[in-house]
């Protein structure tokens, strides 16, 4: 009787997850070596029999026996008297094994060690599970909502381990409720108070890497290799890919027949928008990809600084800045330049004149200015009212007028 609270908590321990019986074992007699040397000063002389399926122990003390009155550390030794009491064939200098039993240590004594027999297989669990995850940074897991809170989420794996998904990782149009599955990125495994922080994302780049990776076999395998993602979560996303097979087209293939591979990325990503363009070293050709859909008439690169001056049709010039200049931010951090987008200069037939021809007349601030917004030539400043340019610059409704004035006696 006196063994029953241990034997509960054995049956616990037999339900725990990822804590191989080996490790139980170690765990379970260090726990009982530590009580041991509390109440005898050592636990090198008792040997702890553990036998986890059935909850049961035994714990056995050697002592050597010596003559009467000789007794100097009774835990260590034994008098000819008592230990013939036990046997009567123990002789001095012979070694006396007996049971100890754990109803001799006291009630407290059994609690103390079930308290700490709890505690150290709790962290041995929490360590576990922090070693599972630290692995796993950079998968994709699928749990289960439990809770959402202002700024975050507590998310639950198949197994009970409670994951978190900070609001700043959700993306912008996520709605989740208790109960909702949701799958995300394991970024960030770290331990905290003693406690395993596992953080997960839907918002970062790996998550969408991830994602192609489970829709694009070719991927998986390898044959197409993904070269950049970046991303604004829920509005847009460009992917960069490359494929060392000449026979796959590498965007084809992502994007799959008639866009079925694509599409169940797309509806994970609460539908955005996602470019997915061939790699090249051409620099000239991947800032041309990466603008898409505009149609780029030429562009002018200066390495050093890492710009890139990128000429259109005024017609095109809106498309490959975006909407909320996403499409030209994209661009830039997936091409790795600052890009400029300018209006194309004019065809021979059509009469235009380019700002910079009146450096004389209009200081270079104010033209710099105008470029800024896209208004490198005359007409492309006449073909925008008053009130435009004073919410698009920083220029004085009085000195656009000028301005204005100026240019269009160029065309009198």
């Amino acid at each position: 009787m006196e063994n029953i609270n241990l034997i509960e908590t054995f049956s616990e321990f037999k339900e725990l997850k990822n804590i191989d019986r080996t490790t139980m074992m170690s765990v379970i007699e260090d726990v009982f070596r530590n009580m041991l040397i509390k109440m005898y000063g050592t636990a090198d002389n008792f040997d702890i029999i553990i036998n986890i399926d059935k909850g049961d122990f035994e714990i056995w003390r050697n002592r050597e026996v010596v003559e009467d009155g000789q007794v100097e550390d009774p835990n260590l030794q034994i008098s000819l008297t008592e230990a013939k009491k036990i046997d009567e064939d123990y002789e001095i200098g012979e070694d006396v094994t007996d049971e100890v039993k754990l109803i001799d240590f006291g009630r407290r004594a059994i609690l103390s060690l079930r308290q700490n027999l709890t505690s150290r297989i709790l962290d041995l669990e929490k360590n576990n599970v922090y070693l599972k995850y630290r692995d796993r940074i950079g998968d994709i897991v699928t749990g289960e909502v439990y809770q959402v809170w202002k700024r975050e989420m507590l998310v639950l794996d198949e197994e009970g381990n409670e994951l978190i998904m900070p609001k700043t990782e959700q993306i912008p149009s996520d709605f989740f409720r208790k109960g909702d599955s949701v799958r995300a990125v394991v970024i960030k495994v770290e331990m905290r108070n003693n406690n395993p922080l596992i953080i997960l994302s839907r918002t970062s780049p790996v998550f969408l890497e991830r994602l192609f990776e489970l829709e694009v076999p070719e991927i998986f395998d390898g044959l197409i290799t993904i070269k950049k993602i970046v991303r604004v979560p829920g509005e847009r996303a460009k992917v960069a890919v490359e494929s060392y097979d000449e026979r796959i087209d590498p965007v084809g293939a992502c994007v799959g027949m008639k866009g079925s591979r694509i599409h169940g990325i797309v509806r994970e990503l609460k539908n955005e928008n996602i470019d997915v363009i061939n790699f090249t070293n051409n620099l000239q050709l991947y800032i041309t990809r990466a603008l898409s859909p505009a149609k780029i008439s030429s562009i002018k690169i200066d390495q050093e600084h890492k710009r890139a001056e990128v000429y259109l049709k005024p017609s095109e010039v809106s498309l490959a800045i975006g909407k909320g200049g996403l499409n030209i931010k994209l661009a830039s951090q997936l091409t790795g330049f600052e890009i400029d987008v300018f209006r194309e200069t004019v065809t021979e037939d059509e009469e235009d004149v380019s700002l910079e021809e009146f450096a004389d007349e209009i200081d270079s601030w104010i033209l710099d200015e105008l470029k800024a917004v896209g208004c490198d030539t005359a007409k492309s400043v006449l073909d925008l009212s008053v009130d435009d340019l004073v919410k698009r610059t920083d220029l004085e409704e009085e000195t656009i007028r000028e301005i204005m004035k100026i240019l269009r006696s160029e065309f009198e």
